[in-house]
This record gives C-alpha cells, sequence and structure tokens, in this order.
C-alpha cells in the first residue's frame, strides 16, 4: 500500500469522525428531541415517570403521571400491559409538589 492512500484513509477518519463530533455537539446543545412536533409549554413537563420497580430480570412496573393523572403500567421485553388507569394523585403530593414547585420559582 502507498502512503499516499493511507494518508488520504486517515484524513477520510478524521473528516467523519469530526462529523459525528459536531452532529453530536448540535445534538447536545439543540436536544434530540428539536425535530418532535408537540404542543409543549416550554418548563412544562406534562408527562414523567414518577416511580419504576424491577419485578425480576424481564419485567419493570412503572407509574406514569400525566398532568393530574397516574398510569401504572407493566413492561415486559416483548409486551405492556396497562394495570390501572386514571389513578387520581393524593392530595397530599399534589400540595407537597406544588409547594416544591413555587419554592425552585422564588429560588431563580
Amino acid at each position: 500500500m502507498e502512503y499516499g492512500s493511507i494518508i488520504n484513509s486517515l484524513l477520510a477518519l478524521v473528516l467523519v469522525l469530526g462529523l459525528i463530533a459536531l452532529a453530536s455537539a448540535l445534538l447536545r446543545k439543540y436536544g434530540a428531541n428539536a425535530t418532535r412536533v408537540s404542543g409543549r409549554v416550554k418548563g412544562v413537563n406534562r408527562l414523567q415517570i414518577v416511580d419504576s420497580l424491577a419485578i425480576d430480570g424481564r419485567r419493570k412496573m412503572v407509574l406514569l403521571r400525566r398532568d393530574d393523572k397516574e398510569h401504572l403500567v407493566m413492561l415486559s421485553l416483548d409486551k405492556e400491559t396497562i394495570i390501572e388507569s386514571d389513578i387520581e394523585i393524593p392530595k397530599e403530593i399534589l400540595e407537597k409538589e406544588t409547594l416544591e414547585v413555587k419554592s425552585e420559582v422564588k429560588g431563580k
């Protein structure tokens, strides 16, 4: 192999790695979800994972919150099962979270 082709190969490798680094930096700055269209208000998370618990190596229970409702879902490798839906959030938890959010806003 000639030195010229080795140098060309190394330059191509450096160029590709540079493009990957640039794409990574842009995704980090603008977010991986920049292309997603949503009606989300900036700073307001409507969907949250409240808690999760590994049942065994293949299954996991996840408590999801959307707006003012919670949903209990079991996730496995091949399917998802809704265990309970439209769970009312206890008022004590809502009040505690409201106070935490207000204190964070005042701190900023």
